[in-house]
């Protein structure tokens, strides 16, 4: 199978890609120019990472990115007789948070708060309806919070500080958050270019095991080597807190629930996450500190 990757210079890119090698896949890359370059290597597969991420640009430039850049791609892939499109989304297209024990599913309403996120759900629904106009299959992964080696933003920034052995005020949340090791996001990938039950389905992926933030930072912990420091300070004071110094969201990230259910990926795919989370920490960390 020739394959087509977009954002293959970037953090899943770069694991994706190896992993794809190893599987004695033909490759093409792409960042810039998406929609010029499927003529020339004329893949049977794309595989879309590149985007632009929360946090980043103008909302007109990831409205130009995420949703027109990606349907001009989709658009251009069928013209060139693309099979599949696996178009890396994000679980922000389900919301920003859950209740305790209710994991969001593929099937629930979308409910996008920031542009990022509209960004991509409006990107799904353009792919939808090319898939439904066109025959071209079109495979939507929604992934948690995605960790490994080389992973920067929040999950860098929480094994820094685990790192240095700081006391974290942390004992005392009491909360569920799904993750995704590289790893396991990689393979679930391969196993949508691949299975024929993947086609036109959307999808949400995790390593399948829910953990509290305190139990992330002991098992972050363990797998540095170093001591777990957590204080027990209360919920309400870390948000009051945090609220004083802008830093509110990130601690609502911290103290929240954000769960998803993986079973159809279970059922449908027969996939099953093959890096525990233990060995997931243990890559993510391995020799950095």
């Amino acid at each position: 199978m020739s394959v087509l990757v977009t954002g293959a210079s970037g953090f899943i890119g770069g694991h994706l890609l190896e992993a794809l090698k190893s599987a004695a896949q033909s490759v093409s890359l792409r960042d810039p120019g998406w929609p010029k370059t499927i003529a020339r290597h004329r893949p049977s597969a794309i595989i879309h990472l590149a985007g632009y991420a929360h946090g980043r640009g103008s909302e007109e430039r990831i409205q130009k990115v995420n949703v027109c850049g990606t349907k001009a791609l989709a658009e251009e892939a069928v013209r060139c007789g693309v099979k599949r499109f696996i178009f890396l989304s994000t679980i922000k297209v389900n919301g920003e948070a859950t209740h305790y024990g209710c994991p969001f599913t593929p099937s629930d309403l979308p409910a996008p708060q920031d542009p990022y996120g509209i960004s991509k759900h409006e990107a799904e629904v353009g792919l939808r309806e090319i898939a439904r106009t066109t025959g071209m299959q079109v495979v939507i992964i929604r992934p948690t919070l995605v960790y490994g080696k080389g992973a920067k933003g929040n999950f860098k920034s929480l094994m820094k500080l685990v790192a240095r052995g700081l006391p974290l005020p942390l004992a005392s949340i009491h909360n569920l958050r799904s993750f995704v090791g590289i790893d396991n996001l990689v393979d679930f990938i391969i196993t949508c270019l691949e299975h024929p039950a993947a086609a036109n389905e959307t999808f949400l992926v995790s390593d399948g095991e829910d953990l509290s933030t305190p139990d992330l930072i002991r098992r972050m912990a363990r797998a540095m080597n170093r001591p777990a420091r957590l204080l027990p300070v209360p919920v309400w004071a870390l948000k009051a807190g945090a609220s004083l110094i802008g830093k509110g969201a990130a601690v609502q990230r911290l103290c929240g629930n954000l769960q998803v259910d993986i079973s159809k990926a279970r059922s449908l795919l027969g996939w099953v996450p093959p890096v525990s989370v233990e060995e997931g920490l243990r890559r993510a960390v391995g020799g950095s500190w």
